[in-house]
């Protein structure tokens, strides 16, 4: 591993002041004594705007990560992707190689698999995964490698492996012993809000794990908690994925 003699890195998303990267990285580099480097948001309107950040900056760029609502969208700008990444279908993790290529990864896979699956039973068979954005897709490449079978719930559900909220009846619940909140529902300040399914039909075999991790509990994990379920946030998915990213990015 060789150490990146670049120094700009950042998060490439809309509306992304909150973010947990900004911070987590400009400590890291203050705790490595990397005093020339530093992690930036990169807030973009929409996705076009991409190309005139790189040209702007594409020489100090060491690495991106992609969150909402660029997950899928940056894909057609990127000159490669890693097999695990062209897989899912969806990046968060952006490499500026040695020869000036932009490739691309996904680190989320590896932040949820290592922050999930030490919480599954035997009698976790079947996930929901609520929500079918670009974070979803890491999720669905997960169980699917893991033998655990999923659907997906979305407010336009389209093929048979979808399906509407409302067709969330108490049967699917109970036949679906995990639910996984990929959606941006219930992130603060909008922490009154929750995803819209039946949770009066959760009971404590339920697993409940949320991509959100701010608030701590959202309103989705705290009806999960009034039913004795067990319930995850995304802040250590999030950790894990930003030293994947950072692993990407040092890979030599």
């Amino acid at each position: 591993m060789e150490k990146i003699k670049n120094k700009v890195f950042g998060l490439l998303g809309k509306n992304i002041e909150y973010s947990f990267s900004r911070g987590y990285f400009n400590e890291k580099f203050k705790k490595l004594d990397l005093e020339k480097y530093k992690y930036v948001n990169f807030d973009i309107e929409k996705i076009e705007d991409f190309q005139g950040v790189i040209a702007k900056g594409k020489e100090n760029l060491g690495g991106m990560n992609v969150t909402i609502p660029y997950k899928q969208d940056v894909l057609n700008y990127l000159d490669t992707l890693d097999e695990t990444a062209k897989e899912i279908g969806a990046v968060n993790t952006i490499k500026f190689t040695r020869s000036g290529k932009l490739k691309g990864f996904n680190s989320d896979v590896v932040g949820f698999e290592k922050s999930f699956f030490p919480l599954i039973e035997k009698h976790h068979k079947n996930a929901l995964i609520l929500g079918t954005g670009g974070a979803s897709k890491a999720i669905e490449f997960a169980l699917k490698k893991n033998d655990i079978n999923y659907k997906f719930v979305s407010r336009n559900p389209k093929g048979e492996n979808q399906i509407s909220y409302r067709a969330v009846t108490k049967a699917v619940i109970e036949n679906h012993q995990i639910i996984i909140n990929s959606t941006p529902i219930g992130t603060a300040p909008k922490i009154e809000e929750s995803p819209n399914i039946p949770y009066q039909f959760l009971t404590k075999k339920h697993f409940l794990y949320d991509l959100i991790y701010n608030p701590e509990v959202t309103l989705f994990l705290s009806k999960g908690i009034e039913k004795g379920a067990v319930i995850k946030n995304g802040f250590e998915m999030l950790q894990l994925q930003a030293e994947e990213s950072w692993r990407i990015w040092n890979d030599d």
